[in-house]
């Protein structure tokens, strides 16, 4: 892998700190600023919003520039809006801040995933995708755990100058190592990539994304009760246990990174029955102990191996039609998937149903998924001749 696909890494995990830290910040954050918990809470929405939207209209925005220079000026414009962040003593202030780095963030990612596998062959897409998103998984086990020891040492504005520190030197290294590029005049026009959006193969892609991320985040979001009121841990396991997640995610997506560009299918199938089968064991057995320390770990680690296999996935599909908005379009599901799931977690305990529900509903999508993927593949085959059929299984 190109060294200035790790440097795009450093990025992202000075990113990925920022989108998850909030979670150990909200109570500090509501007592300074004076705003109740629920309102400080929409501080976590106003950022997935911001992905949501930012990923597409980010991407088709920089379509017209140097990639290297669009890099700069999201990462510079995220830097910024952590310093305003850390010296404001305006919570509406904050609020704009988190919508605002949001769409710098969407953007650096929707363009760093497409800058990242051109800077490699054809058919290693995966790969790229791997190390791009360990940064994602490095900030689980390092970054947040450490934005809540700084929160909890010197105050919640401590992990906003700790970001923009750790950005610093992200935005040096990408000037000097990642190639300046030139804005690909002949590429397809902004309506012709957003058609792409009509083909089924990535539409379907995009959709098993958003809900293996669902999955996901329906669990990782409300780990801490998970730990503390069905597991009887005590409140110190939780920073223990949100780190034990991100070495699994590392792991899934290191080892996913090695077998999506050559056998994607069977990661996608056997990963997601695990998946399914992990979620449904961790409900049964989440009053165990024991059992939760390894089913975290292992769920970390399926989680992120089929959630970055079906990135790649998307980026093959989209990589023709919509060179620009590949990495748009994938960001986009994914934090689709990022909302979602939180929100339904939310839905279930709210309505009396406890704290092992997300448990139930993050098994409930990847089976949904399960059951779109199946769906899919057989309509797909009823419409291709039996040798298309062989050829196609002889390459997943």
């Amino acid at each position: 892998m190109p060294f200035a696909l790790y440097l795009l890494g450093l990025a992202v995990f000075a990113q990925g700190t920022s989108e998850f830290m909030l979670s150990g910040l909200i109570p500090d954050i509501s007592r300074d600023l004076s705003v109740t918990v629920p309102a400080a809470g929409h501080l976590t929405s106003a950022f997935a919003v911001g992905m949501i939207v930012g990923a597409p209209l980010m991407a088709l925005l920089s379509r017209r520039f140097a990639r290297r220079s669009a890099l700069l000026v999201f990462l510079v414009a995220f830097l910024l809006v952590h310093v305003v962040g850390a010296l404001t003593t305006s919570f509406a202030v904050l609020l704009v801040t988190r919508v605002v780095g949001a769409l710098a963030n969407a953007g650096f990612l929707a363009v760093a995933l497409v800058t990242a596998t051109d800077m490699v062959e054809p058919d290693a897409k995966g790969r790229a995708t791997s190390a791009l998103l360990g940064g994602v998984t490095v900030a689980c086990v390092a970054g947040v755990p450490a934005g809540a020891l700084l929160g909890e040492a010197w105050g919640w504005r401590s992990a906003f100058w700790a970001v923009a520190l750790l950005s610093l030197p992200a935005v040096l290294a990408i000037a000097r190592a990642v190639p300046a590029g030139a804005p690909d005049l002949g590429s397809p026009r902004a309506l012709g990539e957003l058609r792409a959006l009509r083909g089924p193969r990535l539409l379907v892609t995009l959709l098993l994304g958003a809900l293996v991320n669902g999955s996901t985040f329906c669990t990782f979001t409300y780990l801490s009760p998970v730990v503390t009121r069905v597991s009887g841990l005590g409140s110190g396991w939780v920073p223990a246990m949100l780190a034990l997640f991100g070495v699994g995610s590392f792991v899934g997506v290191t080892a996913a990174g090695r077998l999506a560009d050559v056998r994607p299918m069977p990661v996608l199938v056997f990963g997601s029955l695990a998946l399914l089968t992990g979620w449904a064991l961790f409900a049964v057995t989440a009053s165990r102990p024991v059992a939760v320390v390894v089913l975290v770990l292992v769920q970390g680690a399926l989680s992120f191996g089929v959630g970055s296999t079906l990135i790649a996935r998307a980026l093959y599909a989209a990589a023709e039609e919509a060179p620009h908005l590949a990495g748009g379009f994938a960001t986009a599901a994914f934090n689709v998937g990022g909302a979602l799931g939180p929100w339904l977690g939310g839905l279930a305990i709210s309505a009396g149903l406890g704290y092992r529900s997300p448990l139930w509903l993050s098994a409930a999508l990847v089976a949904v998924a399960l059951a779109v993927g199946g769906t899919a593949l057989g309509l797909a085959g009823r419409r291709r001749s039996p040798t298309e059929v062989t050829e196609a299984r002889a390459r997943s």
